[in-house]
């Protein structure tokens, strides 16, 4: 039975590790863009998307909209987190 249990830890070991790569290919792939998904921006700044969310419709992240799709800037994203640095009870 142990060798069973090792086995399947060494499995478990190698799928996680797959997945790891997975997700940070798909962060990388993400941040080479110039424009993100309101999801992306929301990994991008470390935010839940709802937080996110809540932040563009008090109007702190400007938007471009392509129809329905809502898209945040890289370069925005980047200004808003220096303009927040150290101040920890503010979202401006």
């Amino acid at each position: 039975m142990s060798d069973l249990n090792g086995i399947l830890e060494q499995f478990a070991d190698l799928v996680a590790a797959r997945l790891a790569a997975e997700l940070l290919n798909d962060h990388r792939s993400a941040v080479n863009r110039r424009l993100l998904s309101v999801d992306q921006a929301a990994i991008y700044i470390g935010r839940t998307k709802e937080a996110l969310q809540f932040l563009l419709a008090a109007g702190k992240l400007p938007t471009v909209r392509s129809d329905r799709r809502v898209f945040l800037e890289i370069r925005d994203l980047d200004q808003w987190v220096e303009r927040n640095k150290g101040n920890s009870h503010s979202s401006r």
